[in-house]
């Protein structure tokens, strides 16, 4: 009976850990506090951003695939996914014509969010030896 009780109970510990997220004691208020995500990029949107980096750079190949995930991570250390996704965008509305197009090309917010995009592209093309 005690070899069958181990693991059930290592695994209730292990999966239980699973389902908290990590806490930090502030010394100030002496309450625990969510650590910040440091990465906030959601798996679908980093699988699409590697794909598309692997079609533009030659197809799939282990070597593409590595470098394009590893940009995926640089870029989300230099942006947040809020901001990512709004460079994006703006990135790609810019080319509307016209005054429709004013509204992405224009603003100061989306003149900063690109630039800041291209340039954490090109860290992380430098980065991660992308071809």
């Amino acid at each position: 009976m005690k070899k069958l009780l181990m693991p059930t109970i290592a695994a209730l510990v292990l999966l239980s850990g699973c389902a908290t997220t990590q806490e930090t004691l502030n010394p100030d208020t002496a309450q625990a506090e969510p650590i910040p995500a440091i990465n906030d990029f959601p798996t679908r949107d980093r699988v699409e951003y590697v794909l598309e980096c692997v079609a533009k750079h030659g197809g799939l190949s282990y070597i593409n695939q590595y470098a394009c995930g590893c940009k995926v991570d640089k870029i989300a250390e230099k942006l947040n996914f809020s901001e990512y996704e709004s460079a994006k965008t703006f990135t790609q509305m810019q080319k509307t014509p016209g005054e429709a197009g004013a509204a992405f090309r224009d603003p100061k917010q989306s003149k900063d969010l690109r630039t800041r995009l291209k340039d954490a592209d090109a860290e992380a093309e430098k980065a991660c030896f992308v071809n």
